[in-house]
């Protein structure tokens, strides 16, 4: 206990692990289930670790299958997986004992990217304001939208959107409908409200909080923030106008709207693509074209320090900044007139060649597990899986428990990989008293 506390970043991993089980062990009771069953291991496992690494990738029919005991644990599952572990932890530690120790401290660092010894304290009680608030102004306007419009009854009303709202702002995904949201893709209220939910969430709480303090002046906005507010922005409107186009008069999708229809479930979908994983349009019938966008989107995820998985927009806007400078033969990258250090272009490099490395292997094996899945369904899903975001084109469901077992390890990689190897890399700075010779190899 003592090595791991020397290292904290050791415990996140750990600390995930053991709320996965715990959550595992749950969902495997019989008042789990809707009809009193028990659940298989590798089904429990499979649905704890979605929640927790806040996918929402299912091999089940949610809203059937799990009655409200179920449906609870997967909701708490799922804040516990957004907000941290061991962030969480602390949070219930400061309410106890209204104050944080160095160890406690130290494991918070590891985990929100904050690696200074300043107030934690304030920190952990801002990242609990947004949170809740966020969860709570959502539900409100989901909760009275379902009840006014929709004939829900109140409690049923308050139920469903205290659920799509913490999985929306955790990016989880799973919903209470077995079609997930198509049904609400034309519904401004709903959609608007679950998307602004999932792009407050999928920002990351450093740059929320920056973003805000100083909202009147963007220019001083640090490297990280500006790449990560102007990237999602690029990238929503980018996908949005791709997703139009390409399935603009596809009929099991958005063909059949009106032209504000179509722009609203454009949006809302690519807002929820990159980290939600809710379905506002049937994503397992959507044209060709659009799936490699969808894989794209999910990949790259979401910000640093966010509830959003994926390489993270930084990283990969950062390394489009190395390919333009290096093109027009600048010796450095710069970004807003500021120069990026090496260190934070080998992180971003390591990142997400590793990550492909992932994403490829993972293909291979699913492929090699299941009999005559095609390429694109079996990458969309490792995709999926990787970066945490839970959309599906229904391959989860007909995989087999190898299968299964591959997609889990694939979700709590992506949960704590990235976060675990970024606060590594970062803590595990050494700096070398010499240097060895240049040389420049050939490249290409």
């Amino acid at each position: 206990m003592r090595r791991l506390l020397r290292k904290p970043v050791r415990l996140v991993p750990l600390g995930f692990l053991a709320v996965i089980l715990v959550g595992t062990g749950l969902l495997m009771l019989p008042w789990a289930t809707s009809e009193q069953r028990h659940t298989p291991f590798v089904t429990a496992l499979f649905t704890s670790t979605s929640a927790v690494s806040v996918t929402g990738l299912t091999v089940t029919d949610t809203p059937n299958y799990w009655n409200h005991f179920g449906l609870v644990t997967i909701t708490v599952l799922t804040q516990l997986g957004g907000l941290g572990i061991l962030t969480g932890a602390s949070l219930v530690i400061l309410a106890v004992s209204r104050q944080l120790g160095l160890r406690n401290r130290l494991l918070v660092q590891a985990e929100t990217a904050e690696f200074g010894l300043g107030d934690l304290r304030r920190l952990l009680v801002r990242i609990a304001a947004t949170v809740f608030v966020t969860e709570a102004l959502v539900a409100a306007v989901v909760g009275g939208r379902v009840w006014l419009v929709y004939d829900y009854t109140p409690g049923r009303a308050l139920w469903s959107a205290v659920f799509h709202s913490v999985q929306a702002f955790n990016n989880g995904g799973f919903t209470l409908y077995s079609d997930s949201l198509v049904a609400f893709g034309r519904d401004p209220w709903v959609t608007l409200s679950l998307s602004a939910g999932a792009i407050v969430g999928g920002l990351g709480f450093p740059a929320i909080f920056e973003a805000t303090r100083e909202w009147r002046r963007p220019t001083r906005w640090t490297v990280a923030t500006k790449l990560t507010v102007w990237g999602s922005v690029v990238l929503t409107v980018v996908g949005v106008v791709y997703l139009l186009l390409a399935e603009w008069f596809n009929p099991y999708t958005i063909g059949t709207y009106d032209v504000p229809g179509k722009v609203l479930a454009a949006f809302g979908q690519i807002a929820l693509s990159r980290t939600g994983g809710f379905d506002l349009v049937n994503v397992d019938r959507l044209t060709e074209e659009s799936y490699p966008m969808f894989v794209g989107l999910m990949f790259v995820g979401g910000g640093s320090a966010s509830t959003a998985g994926g390489i993270k927009v930084s990283t990969f806007f950062l390394l489009g900044f190395a390919i333009w400078a290096e093109l027009r033969g600048e010796p450095d990258i710069t970004v807003g007139r500021r120069r990026v250090s090496p260190s934070s272009q080998r992180q971003a490099l390591t990142v997400a060649l590793l990550s492909v490395a992932l994403v490829a292997a993972g293909t291979v094996v699913l492929i090699a597990l299941t009999a005559q899945v095609p390429f694109y369904a079996a990458l969309f899903e490792v995709t999926s899986a990787f970066s945490t975001t839970g959309l599906s084109v229904g391959l989860s469901q007909q995989l087999s428990p190898a299968g299964q077992y591959a997609l889990t390890a694939l979700m709590y990689v992506g949960r704590v990989g990235p976060l675990t190897l970024g606060s590594a890399i970062a803590l595990n700075t050494r700096r070398r008293l010499y240097r060895y010779p240049e040389e420049q190899p050939i490249v290409g």
